[in-house]
C-alpha cells in the first residue's frame, strides 16, 4: 500500500511539474494579452470597422503596427534630424506635462539607454551587505561605479525581482560574477534561489 502510495504521489507530483509552468504561462499570457488588449481597444474598434479583420486577429494586426511604429521611430531618433527633433520635444514636454521627465528617467534607468547603464545592463554581483567579512551575501545588479570605487547595487526580492532593495557599499564587499547575465541572474531570483550553485561559482573581486 505503501509503495502504491509514494508512486501515486511522484507520478501526480511529476505531472503537475510538466503541467503547472505551461498553465501558469498561459494564464500570464492571457493576462498580458487582456490589458495590452484593453489599450489598444479603439484603434482595435477602429480597424474592426474600417477593415475585415475582426477580433483578436484585430488585436494583434494594432500590436503589431504599434511595435512596427516604436522601430522606425528608433531608427528616426538615430539620425541627425530625429535627434534634434526627440531633443526638443522631450525639452517641451518636460516643461509642459509635470511628471514627464521622471517617468522617462525611470524607464531609462530600468531599460537602459541615451546613455544611462541601466538595470538591466548592469553587471551581477555577489554583494556583502553586512561587511566583507560576515559570510551574509546577497545576488545583486551593479547599477552605478562611484569616483571614489564605492558600487550602487540593486537587491532584487524573490519572487518578483521588480521590488527590491538599492546598498551603497565599498568595492571590497562587492563580488563581480562576470560569468552570470541579468537574465540568468532574475531566472534564479523568481525560482526563490534554485540554481544558485551557479551563480555563486568564484567571481571577481570589485577594485
Amino acid at each position: 500500500m505503501t509503495r502504491i502510495k509514494t508512486f501515486v504521489t511522484l507520478t501526480l507530483l511529476g505531472g503537475l511539474a510538466v503541467v503547472l509552468p505551461i498553465a501558469i504561462f498561459i494564464m500570464l499570457f492571457q493576462w498580458l494579452f487582456g490589458q495590452i488588449s484593453e489599450m489598444v481597444a479603439p484603434a482595435t474598434e477602429w480597424m474592426q470597422a474600417h477593415t475585415e479583420f475582426k477580433d483578436n486577429f484585430a488585436r494583434l494586426i494594432v500590436i503589431a503596427l504599434i511595435l512596427g511604429l516604436c522601430f522606425v521611430i528608433g531608427l528616426l531618433v538615430k539620425t541627425s534630424v530625429g535627434r534634434w527633433a526627440h531633443r526638443h520635444l522631450d525639452h517641451w514636454l518636460g516643461r509642459l506635462a509635470p511628471g514627464y521627465n521622471t517617468i522617462k528617467d525611470l524607464v531609462l534607468q530600468f531599460i537602459g539607454g541615451a546613455g544611462s547603464e541601466g538595470v538591466l545592463s548592469g553587471p551581477v554581483a555577489r554583494a556583502r551587505i553586512h561587511g566583507a567579512d560576515n559570510p551574509l551575501s546577497v545576488t545583486a545588479i551593479v547599477t552605478s561605479q562611484h569616483p571614489n570605487g564605492d558600487y550602487t547595487v540593486y537587491v532584487p526580492t524573490a519572487p518578483v525581482p521588480t521590488s527590491g532593495f538599492v546598498y551603497h557599499l565599498p568595492p571590497e564587499c562587492v563580488e563581480i560574477l562576470p560569468h552570470v547575465t541579468v537574465e540568468a541572474a532574475m531566472k534564479s531570483i523568481v525560482a526563490c534561489g534554485s540554481g544558485s550553485g551557479q551563480l555563486l561559482q568564484s567571481g571577481v573581486r570589485a577594485s
